[in-house]
């Protein structure tokens, strides 16, 4: 059967691959399969009131009671589904997606997306043509939720904020124009932070930058942290549930860094306690998680799949390497803002500069690269690849991982949306890891030659 949802929801450009009519079906079929009170939310796309009113009305036509939350970001509108035992949401939004996308997150009564068993019902119902509509008396109705408030009081009650206020911390702020404006600048404001800003006003054009976060596109952010003499700076991707941090000197960290840095501090403070990140991720979580005496629970890729494996084992802290940090005591899920104010605690706490604090991180070399590889051969070639692995350690949780004596990986995992392997690597120097990925890439661009 032809898929609906992708890793992250159902996405695609407005008015194309994703219509008025595929939502609004969208909507019933999961509005009939998680029925009664269901929050609905969306980012500052230019197209996601037209899909909010589409998903409204596949709600209410099949009898559920819509609780509006309006323009709030994802973790935002995860948090009340949570807080206010209802029995799901829906979040309109593409998350990082460029701004033509956009797209239907949705969410369990636990606050997380649904699994892919629960995606598979849904998505039978819509394939059979959406779910019987309700009789005209029963057609549910809508009332407004406010839903910030009560997620920026969570938020707070997770941080140590006598300290934080002490430190007198100054951030700087790059929203990206997405919705993470509507949370950010308001809890480093309740901590005590001096605040400077960029990209803070809500655009669906995303006119300041991308809406993902990357280092090539944070150089504004990195000037004002500088110029500003910022203790600190982060950026938000469109939908607000990732961050990415620049330290004082107004160097960009990627993600693996700050979700490492998180969670020693998460380990000191709970020694033995696990932490769940994919498989893709760097080695250095697992450096600094098993040297504090915890240890690690690898996933296939993906945020849910992360998500869902701390519900399911009770793990309170996880992560991805494109800055995605699932703090367990608020909820399982990417919070980039939940994420800024744990860092703002350890910033204070340690008394430390955020530079002196990732430079005592260990540091890898990574590197991606692509093969082309046809669909009906990726299965042949990721079998052929686990019989002839030659290394200590293979791992197939998703797609085949080797790993070597002396620290260094690969990964090659097939995509889920080209005909591609995509090869990861990574090393304790820039050598070793170009010599990985020429090694490597020869090898399957070998197996699938031979298979062809």
């Amino acid at each position: 059967m032809v898929r609906l949802f992708g890793t992250n929801g159902v996405r695609g450009v407005a008015n194309e691959e994703l219509t008025v009519e595929k939502v609004t079906l969208l909507a019933a079929s999961a509005g009939a399969y998680l029925g009664g009170d269901i929050a609905v939310g969306r980012d500052g796309r230019t197209t996601s009131p037209m899909f909010r009113n589409a998903a409204v009305s596949g709600l209410l036509s099949v009898g559920c009671r819509v609780r509006d939350a309006g323009m709030l970001s994802t973790p935002v509108l995860q948090h009340a589904v949570k807080h206010l035992r209802l029995d799901g949401g829906l979040m309109v939004t593409a998350s990082h997606n460029p701004p033509e996308f956009n797209g239907v997150k949705v969410i369990a009564p636990d606050g997380v997306e649904i699994s892919r068993e629960q995606e598979e019902e849904i998505e039978d119902i819509f394939f059979r043509g959406g779910p019987e509509p309700s009789p005209w008396n029963r057609i549910g109705r809508t009332q407004p939720l406010d839903a910030i408030e009560p997620y920026n009081r969570a938020v707070l009650s997770h941080i140590d904020l006598e300290s934080v206020r002490e430190a007198n911390l100054k951030i700087a702020i790059d929203a990206g124009n997405g919705v993470a404006a509507l949370t950010a600048p308001d809890i480093a404001r309740e901590l005590g932070c001096g605040i400077e800003t960029i990209n803070v006003n809500v655009d669906g054009r995303f006119p300041g930058r991308e809406s993902e976060p990357r280092s090539d596109n944070l150089d504004g952010l990195s000037a004002l942290v500088e110029a500003s003499g910022s203790d600190l700076g982060v950026a938000f991707d469109g939908d607000g549930d990732r961050s990415i941090f620049v330290d004082e000197k107004g160097e960009v960290h990627w993600g693996d860094r700050s979700v490492a840095l998180v969670a020693r501090e998460f380990i000191a403070r709970n020694p033995g306690e696990r932490v769940a990140t994919a498989v893709s991720s760097s080695k250095v979580l697992e450096d600094v998680v098993t040297a504090g005496g915890g240890s690690v629970v690898y996933t296939r890729v993906g945020s849910v799949v992360i998500s869902r494996t701390m519900v399911e084992h009770g793990i309170m802290f996880g992560g991805e390497e494109n800055g995605g940090i699932m703090y367990g005591p608020q909820l399982q899920v990417r919070d980039g803002t939940m994420a800024m104010a744990l860092v703002l605690e350890i910033l204070a706490k340690s008394g430390k500069p955020l530079s002196e604090l990732f430079s005592e991180l260990p540091r890898y070399s990574q590197m991606k690269a692509r093969v082309a590889c046809p669909e009906e051969l990726k299965e042949e070639a990721l079998a052929k690849l686990r019989e002839s692995a030659d290394a200590p350690r293979v791992e197939t949780i998703d797609g085949v991982k080797l790993s070597y004596p002396d620290g260094s990986w690969v990964l090659f995992r097939p995509s889920g949306t080209e005909p591609i392997f995509r090869i990861y690597a990574e090393a304790d120097s820039p050598e070793r890891v170009d010599k990985l990925v020429e090694e490597h890439k020869a090898l399957i661009e070998s197996v699938i030659k031979s298979l062809g």
